[in-house]
């Protein structure tokens, strides 16, 4: 499996935040993140969870195929499969939080 692109997964975070109209704070309250997170993730200084990254998109009302689609292919693991490797990496609670969020968003 090929290395997650962070670069243009923050580069993708960023251009839609700043298209809404959206601060970054605004995004750190959504995803329960400090600010300097949200900046760091955004500078590709950190990399950003799933979780994070879940309250984010909900945040912008965006999904997360939209934010990581440059990073699968059909040649790869399609993105549901990617996603239910990371959740079996989670606890029970965490996954819990992610079920009820991906819950919401349909």
């Amino acid at each position: 499996m090929k290395e997650i692109n962070y670069k243009a997964i923050s580069n993708k975070i960023r251009r839609k935040r700043v298209s809404m109209g959206l601060t970054q704070e605004y995004l750190a309250t959504a995803a329960d993140v400090n600010v300097s997170h949200i900046s760091n993730i955004e500078n590709c200084h950190s990399k950003v969870s799933l979780n994070t990254l879940v309250y984010i998109c909900k945040a912008m009302n965006t999904t997360l195929d939209y934010v990581v689609s440059e990073e699968y292919s059909s040649d790869n693991e399609s993105l549901d499969q990617q996603i239910i490797l990371e959740l079996k990496k989670c606890d029970t609670v965490l996954k819990e939080k992610i079920l009820k969020i991906i819950k919401d968003l349909q």
